[in-house]
């Protein structure tokens, strides 16, 4: 298994502005002692992680992208579970030589946690200290988990663009999420099948990053955690469809304008 020692976290674009961009499941490298002990063949791991997201928010002014597969450490995760260790952690993949995972690994796994977090901590708190602010958590998700050459999962159950909303504070947050539904639904979609669809909580409500945002900015930070269906890649495959990607891309920055206006009009919570 080869494995690539790169930084845990890189920050590119204008950080001047209220609007963050996430992935932080496009990773896919893995520090040496956790390649030594990886099993789970190269193709697998690939589809369980969010390849491209980094590419969908490419055109936001400020982005952040992880490098490390969330097979390494997933960043979406309580620190406490943020380390797969058995297969009952991660789909009930084979991932590991030595099962459980050695304690020496997972300790250095969660230090790299711990590291994201404090590098994005250090970069929002400035954000955070000009006012209201909103992240978009861009993920994405496996829709033809029966076979390639299956039928995919019904449409009504899976939409093109899952809105996770569960832990934001609607009182004051209501109008960012509108301005963002209305605005990214009035887009094409990139399968040239009408617009595109959005709807809220209909498979992920959002996780670890969205509560640690919503706790530690509360009141001003609000994280939108956004699952796009893999119609822009072959998920058995790995293939990338760039056009798609593109077309993805130029749709999501097409709310920064709505969603600024709406987090305008946001109040600043006394104290916060």
């Amino acid at each position: 298994m080869q494995s690539h020692e790169q930084p845990v976290i890189t920050f590119h674009g204008d950080w001047s502005g209220q609007i963050v961009t996430t992935a932080i499941h496009t990773g896919h490298d893995l520090r040496p002692e956790v390649a030594d002990q990886m099993i789970l063949d190269e193709a697998t791991r690939l589809r369980e992680e969010d390849p491209h997201t980094d590419a969908i928010g490419a055109l936001m002014p400020a982005r952040v992208v992880a490098h490390r597969s969330r097979f390494e450490v997933d960043l979406n995760r309580l620190v406490e579970d943020a380390v797969y260790r058995t297969p009952e952690d991660c789909w009930d993949l084979e991932v590991w030589r030595s099962n459980p995972l050695p304690d020496d690994v997972v300790k250095g796994s969660q230090e790299v946690y711990v590291s994201f977090y404090d590098q994005l901590a250090e970069r929002l708190d400035e954000v955070a200290a000009r006012g209201p602010f909103v992240l978009y958590d861009v993920h994405s998700y496996n829709h033809r988990r029966d076979g390639a050459d299956a039928e995919p999962e019904p449409a009504e159950d899976n939409p093109e663009v899952n809105l996770g909303t569960g832990s934001v504070d609607r009182k004051l947050f209501q109008g960012v999420i509108d301005a963002f539904t209305e605005s990214l639904r009035a887009q094409p979609s990139p399968t040239g099948d009408g617009l595109i669809d959005v709807r809220e909580n209909v498979k992920f409500e959002g996780r670890a990053l969205a509560w640690w945002i919503h706790e530690r900015y509360a009141g001003r930070g609000v994280c939108l955690a956004l699952e796009f269906k893999k119609t822009f890649m072959d998920e058995w495959t790995g293939e990338p469809d760039l056009d798609r990607i593109q077309r993805l891309a130029e749709a999501l920055a097409a709310t920064q304008e709505p969603v600024l206006a709406a987090l305008r009009e946001v109040p600043v919570q006394v104290g916060q």
